[in-house]
């Protein structure tokens, strides 16, 4: 056998054996599946929301423009609203999952439902890009608050 060959055999052998090793793992970090909640009746929070002790000015600011436009549909301090609106206080929308420029996007635009059930979102009129900066900051506040980062 020359030289390329026991080469080749080898790099077959350990990429299997990789592809075996990671075939057998179980998932790391947590799930970006919703909870279940048919246990709650139309119009319930669904998570409950740990408030941090203070809001830094932006957030503040944020919140009043949050809780004139989203909270009807997303619930007082983002926890989501059973049949209306998912939490935004959750996982799904973590910064390495929903991006800040996905909430800029979902309110010019809308979104479609993708994770929860609760149909599509349609865009929100009256708020600037400066607006939605201040609601992402309050939502940022709330979820680092809540083990959410």
């Amino acid at each position: 056998m020359d030289k390329l060959t026991l080469l080749i055999g080898g790099v077959v052998i350990a990429g299997a054996a990789a592809f075996v090793y990671n075939l057998n793992q179980q998932p790391t970090g947590h799930s970006m599946t919703p909870p279940d909640t048919a246990a709650l009746e139309q119009g319930d929070p669904i998570e409950n929301v740990t408030l941090p002790d203070q809001l830094s000015e932006f957030a503040a600011v944020g919140k009043v423009a949050f809780d004139a436009k989203c909270s009807a549909c997303h619930g007082a301090n983002a926890t989501g609203l059973e049949g209306l609106a998912p939490p935004l206080v959750h996982k799904i929308y973590e910064p390495s999952h929903h991006s800040d420029e996905s909430f800029y996007v979902a309110v010019q635009n809308g979104v479609r439902a993708h994770h929860w059930k609760f149909g599509n979102m349609p865009p929100v009129d009256g708020l600037t890009r400066a607006d939605v900066k201040g609601i992402v900051a309050y939502i940022r506040e709330l979820q680092q608050e809540n083990g959410i980062f």
